[in-house]
């Protein structure tokens, strides 16, 4: 079986027990998990508020173009950044970002997300564009330097983000023929490739190291079969009209995720909330394949499988994640608190309530988009009062990260 993205229990770091520096920029989890949560408790309400009219702000960008892009380049990439500068470190040993230059990468995010609602686009859409690439050439570089090349394959997907991101900013002033919302699609499916290549590593190394009964055999026929069959699907999806292709490699993609999850054993995680959280998340990634794949013949709308991407598959696999590794990273027990559970439960709760709740009944669509953002945001309030004190201070342990 493959090892894990990030160890289980983080590798013992050789350096003295009152580590120096302010805990919060030690290592990239910290800041960028704090930050990314703040970010979603209050950007959720605030689209929604737009959205129903009960807001008015006048933004760089129109209001859904905002929405999803911040969602997308805003929350979850903060989130991948601060997962994989903790990861580059557990992989080769060597530094990630620290210190002042970790505070530098999280002053340049948060500046992008206040300049996309009060500054003008061009200072907005600079700050937004710089902040990918450059950690993705940080992160090469220790990569590279460590002779780590099997991780290399996640700074192409960093790369491919950035150009997204470049693509919809080139969409928006008019500077490509490309509708911008077609280039966040773009960023979608390659979060979605992002948490794919992870999940597949991470959850049945987690499940089989909770549960020692379970075996949990490799595939790598069936691994690369489904990642290779998801990205085509996806790339289909964004780019090719709709049609009965499309929608096959679609509903293929899901079925082939459906069978790798199904050698998970996600029945058996049922008591573990701190393992059961990742498989619930990951199931959203067939599920939202599959309403893709029937929104090409017009069975439901595509807005359903985008938030089941975005908010079931992503949205669960991120606070599922940022609770497992800042417990580990923080030197605490790899256990679910009852306030943890109710923020797994609300992110679900959120996922269903937006996805299928206008599927079921789309005349309620106001009342359930309230709904699913009190929930969301809730999710993530608790997370931070949680949280915040356990990331502002040093690890239980005194150990360094």
């Amino acid at each position: 079986m493959p090892a894990p993205i990030i160890p289980v229990n983080p590798p013992e770091v050789t350096s003295p027990p009152s580590a120096p520096g302010w805990p919060v920029l030690r290592l990239g989890f910290r800041p960028f998990y704090l930050g990314a949560a703040a970010f979603a408790s209050m950007a959720i309400p605030l689209w929604v508020g737009l959205f129903l009219g009960r807001v008015t702000l006048a933004l760089a960008i129109p209001s859904l173009l905002w929405h999803a892009h911040e969602m997308l380049f805003g929350f979850a990439a903060a989130i991948i950044i601060g997962f994989l500068l903790t990861a580059g470190k557990a992989w080769t040993g060597l530094t990630t970002p620290r210190g002042a230059f970790l505070g530098a990468l999280v002053a340049l995010w948060f500046t992008a997300r206040i300049m996309a609602i009060v500054g003008p686009y061009p200072v907005y859409a600079v700050l937004d564009l710089v902040l990918l690439p450059l950690v993705a050439a940080t992160l090469a570089d220790v990569l590279i330097r460590a002779g780590n090349r099997r991780n290399l394959p996640l700074i192409l997907l960093l790369v491919l983000l950035s150009l997204a991101n470049l693509a919809f900013h080139l969409a928006v002033i008019g500077a490509v023929d490309v509708a911008p919302m077609a280039t966040l699609y773009a960023g979608l499916a390659l979060i979605v490739m992002i948490e794919c290549v992870i999940a597949g590593r991470v959850i049945p190394a987690f499940t089989a190291s909770a549960i020692p009964r379970l075996k949990i055999k490799s595939a790598p026929k069936l691994e690369w079969a489904t990642l290779g069959t998801t990205l085509s699907a996806l790339a289909l999806w964004v780019f090719a009209s709709p049609g009965p292709t499309t929608l096959t490699v679609l509903i293929a993609a899901a079925l082939l995720h459906t069978v790798r999850q199904w050698r998970w054993h996600p029945w058996a995680t049922r008591e573990r909330p701190i393992l059961w959280i990742l498989h619930a998340a990951y199931a959203w990634i067939p599920f939202g394949l599959g309403l893709l794949g029937l929104a090409q013949i017009g069975w439901v709308s595509v807005s359903a499988g985008v938030h089941a991407l975005a908010v079931g598959a992503t949205g669960g696999l991120i606070i599922g994640m940022i609770t497992r590794t800042a417990r580990g990273h923080t030197g605490r027990p790899l256990k679910a608190s009852k306030p943890e559970v109710v923020v797994y439960v609300l992110v679900m709760i959120a996922a269903v309530l937006r996805v299928l709740g206008p599927l079921a009944m789309p005349q309620w669509l106001p009342h359930l988009l309230l709904s699913a953002a009190l929930a969301w945001c809730i999710a993530f309030f608790v997370y931070l009062v949680v949280y915040v004190p356990w990331l502002m201070t040093t690890r239980l342990d005194g150990k360094d990260g």
